[in-house]
This record gives C-alpha cells, structure tokens and sequence, in this order.
C-alpha cells in the first residue's frame, strides 16, 4: 500500500503540470488579453506593458518561467490585483468554498445514503419509487433554477433568510440547500444501486445462511461493498465543492474560488487562473487517491500489490 501511494504521489506533479500546460496554451491562443480596452493603447504603451509582465520574450521562455515558478509553488502575483500573490487570494477565498461545500456534501451523505438504502431494503415499495422520482427532480433541475426559487420562497415571499451574502449560520443553508440538491439525488442512486447488487450476492446468502441477524448482515458486511460507488462519486465531487462550485457563489454572491474564478477568466488574469487551475487539478487527484486507499479497507477483495 505504501508503494502504491507513494507512485501516486510520484505522478500528481506531472500530471498538473500538464494540466496547466493546456490551461496556459488555451489562454495564449484565446483573442484578447488583460490589458485590452475598447479603445486601442498607443504602441508605445503596449510596448511598456509586455516589458513589465515579460511578454515580449518568446513563448518557450516565458513557458519556461511559468513552469519554474510553479514548481516552487508560486504563481506570481495577480494582474487584476495589484500587490497581491495569487497564492494569498486563493487562501483568502478558500474558507468560504470550503465550508458551503463540505457542509453541502455532509446534508448529501445523510440524506442520499438514507434514502439510498432504505429504498433498497424496500425494492419496489412506495418509498422506493418516491425516493427515486424526487432524486431524478433532484439531476433535472439546474443549480441556476434551484437557487432563485429557494431566494424567492425563503427570502422574498417568507422572510426567513436572508437572499445573498456572507454573514451569519442563516446565510449558509440555502447555498448548502441547492449545492446539495444534486449530490445527494446521485448519492441516493449510487447507493440503491450498490445495496441491490451486493444483498444479491453470495456473501450476503452464506452470512443469512449461518444465522446473522439482519442488522448484522447490513452493517457489517452489505454496507461496505454497497457503497463503493459512492466512495467512487466522492473523490471529484468533494474536490469540486471544496475547490467552489461557480454558479452557486456566483447566485448567492459568496467571495469563494468559484466566484473569483470566473472574474479572473473575465479579467484575463492569468497568474490566478493557473493557479485556481492547478490548485483544483491537485485537489482532485488527491481525493483520488484517498479513494482508491479506501477502496481496500471497504472491500476485502481489492488489494495494491
């Protein structure tokens, strides 16, 4: 297992360079760039400009920069925000992404394995069918359409919250709410999925068989290998919360990663946007592979030689 984690470990490197490598060349060939105006710079200006920010040396040599730096783990500072370094805005607007995000995928855990598990338990009962109906409503209606409609119900119509900003336990539950939505409608199915296939096997029969009883059966051994999707689904997803979602910081108007992600795509701020980039990229791969290890423990069946 250690060896395995440490090959792992061994390719994230590489593997987000490449990543910020295909950001940093999608940036270069898009039309435009930060200093851009409606109304042309004079030559001379423009000339100064690319002094300033080296862009007027050749692309391998300012690629050759940008790598450099990134290894050291400093992306420079940012274009749009003058003295200040892409790493201390990134930690800055950390907090907010991560707390609505690990909260959202905490509400998605309760309620999509609850649901999950009960509705296999009870194939083709009224729950079942309810459950699954509600969590397809969940996949079917956008971030975009959830949140204004909890804004206009909870804020506008009731009073109860309050409709944006950061501020406060009531200013976190309708971002959870609508971040949540949809995690725990594919949570739900995942699990229901997982649960039938494993109480279906032969482990499950031998374990009934010997006389178990049935709360035994499903913790101690249906459990594990039902929620393996799940544990599959958690890597990206929690890495994509914590990394913020855009479309709900962007509705709520919460100063997490998403928010400032797509104003420095707006900006053309290119130090932030490969930094985020490669920032995410890291994230995802080490949730990864904290789900791979898990799959061991999970399953007795899977092993990392």
């Amino acid at each position: 297992m250690l060896q395995f984690i440490f090959k792992r470990l061994i390719v994230i490197i590489p593997m987000a360079l490449v990543v910020v490598t295909v950001t940093w060349g999608l940036i270069r060939t898009a039309p435009g760039n930060f200093y851009s105006t409606e109304k042309k710079l004079p030559p001379a200006i423009e000339k100064n400009i690319k002094e300033k920010y080296g862009l007027d040396k050749p692309w391998y040599v300012q690629y050759g920069k940008l790598m450099g730096n990134i290894i050291r783990l400093d992306f420079g500072d940012s274009l749009k925000y003058e003295g200040q370094s892409v790493n201390e805005i990134i930690w800055r607007h950390l907090p907010y992404s991560a707390t609505i995000g690990f909260l959202a995928y905490l509400v998605a855990l309760l309620i999509g394995l609850t649901a999950g598990i009960i509705a296999a338990l009870r194939q083709n009962s009224a729950f079942d069918y309810s459950s699954m109906a509600l969590s397809m409503l969940g996949l079917s209606v956008p971030n975009f359409v959830l949140g204004p409609i909890l804004v206009l119900i909870f804020a506008l119509w009731l009073f109860w919250l309050p409709p944006a900003r950061w501020g406060g336990v009531s200013s976190v539950v309708m971002p959870v709410i609508t971040l949540a939505a949809v995690y725990a409608a594919y949570i739900a199915r995942l699990t229901r999925a997982g649960m039938l296939e494993v109480l279906r096997s032969d482990y499950i029969r031998t374990a009934r068989a010997k006389g178990l009883d049935e709360k035994t059966v499903l913790l101690k051994h249906a459990l594990r290998g039902g929620i393996i999707p799940v544990v599959s689904f958690t890597g990206p997803a929690l890495a994509s919360l914590l990394a913020g979602t855009v479309v709900v910081e962007r509705v709520f108007a919460i100063p997490g990663l998403g928010n400032i992600f797509i104003q420095s795509v707006l900006n053309r701020d290119e130090p932030l946007i490969l930094g985020i980039v490669a920032f995410l990229s890291i994230l995802v791969m080490i949730f990864n592979l904290i789900v791979d290890i898990s799959y061991g423990y999970l399953d007795p069946r899977i092993r990392y030689e």
